[in-house]
């Protein structure tokens, strides 16, 4: 079996993956956050993430989806409020605390963040030399399946510079999966893929899902691939909060002016295409 590889791998981890009785795998309670004291870019948001689900978190360029993501794994300290991990607060400086969640986590960059002076083979391998003392036997069989599964098999031995950006897509996601992790986060993960490696993609994440029981986060502007494949969704706004959250059918049949127009792609309706600023006039000194 391609993805049951948890037992393995898992007893080779410095902490076990623990087993709770809270039905909620990551827990946002009342965060803030904002890179700087000028714009607050998620604002008092409390999500609750399933344990064994797929979860869409849905919204505009700038609403702080990958943000939320980047506070999920320690690498941003919330402003105000908790992020929990399986019942544990996280704290961004602590680094023990932080090694030890993220080798419970999978993550798929927004830009791959492949290694281009590796090949496709040694990018799928590095997290298992990394965090798993395995036979190279074993990290070679691991790494084929993996790849095979993303249908690039007999790309191993390519360079990232001879892939195209489709494919580097693709090969990010083979090494998300790589230790059939516990927790993995999904930022854009069909974006430059084409029609077919985008279902293919999709089937993927569902199927790693429910075949390992891991908890799935998909960060993503594409409406209608998400809902095909996810149990549950969140929109935020501009604002940085949380405007609506429920199941596929709920969002699809919501009445809401800003859920409506985000998931119809309207061009009209509350959220604006122009980020906040004076009028054109104004900037081009022609104000009277």
């Amino acid at each position: 079996m391609p993805w049951g590889l948890r037992e393995t791998i898992g007893a080779l981890f410095a902490a076990p993956f623990a087993s709770l009785d809270n039905d909620n795998l990551i827990e946002i309670d009342r965060v803030s956050f904002g890179y700087d004291a000028s714009r607050t870019i998620l604002n008092d948001v409390s999500l609750h993430f399933a344990r064994g689900k797929v979860t869409a978190i849905l919204g505009g360029s700038g609403c702080g989806k990958t943000t939320l993501l980047r506070l999920i794994a320690g690498v941003h300290p919330a402003t105000r409020g908790r992020v929990v991990f399986d019942g544990e607060v996280v704290d961004a400086s602590d680094k023990v605390q932080l090694y030890r969640l993220r080798r419970r986590l999978g993550m798929l960059f927004q830009f791959g963040a492949l290694f281009t002076d590796l090949s496709v083979f040694e990018n799928v391998a590095f997290p298992l030399r990394e965090h798993a003392d395995l036979p190279e036997s074993m990290v070679r069989d691991i790494v084929l399946m993996k790849l095979n599964a993303v249908g690039l098999r007999g790309a191993a031995n390519l360079r990232i510079s001879e892939v195209s950006g489709g494919m580097a897509r693709r090969i990010a996601l083979a090494r998300a999966m790589a230790l059939d992790p516990e927790l993995i986060m999904y930022d854009e993960p069909f974006a430059g893929l084409d029609p077919i490696s985008m279902g293919v993609a999709a089937n993927l994440i569902r199927k790693l899902n429910d075949t390992t029981g891991a908890t799935s986060l998909m960060v993503s502007h594409d409406v209608m691939e998400c809902f095909s494949i996810c149990d549950y969704a969140y929109l935020l706004s501009s604002q940085g909060q949380v405007v609506a959250h429920g199941s596929p059918n709920e969002l699809k049949a919501s009445e809401h002016p800003e859920v409506r127009q985000f998931i119809r792609g309207e061009p009209d309706g509350p959220v604006r295409f122009h980020y906040p600023a004076p009028p054109l006039a104004e900037d081009l000194g022609l104000s009277a």
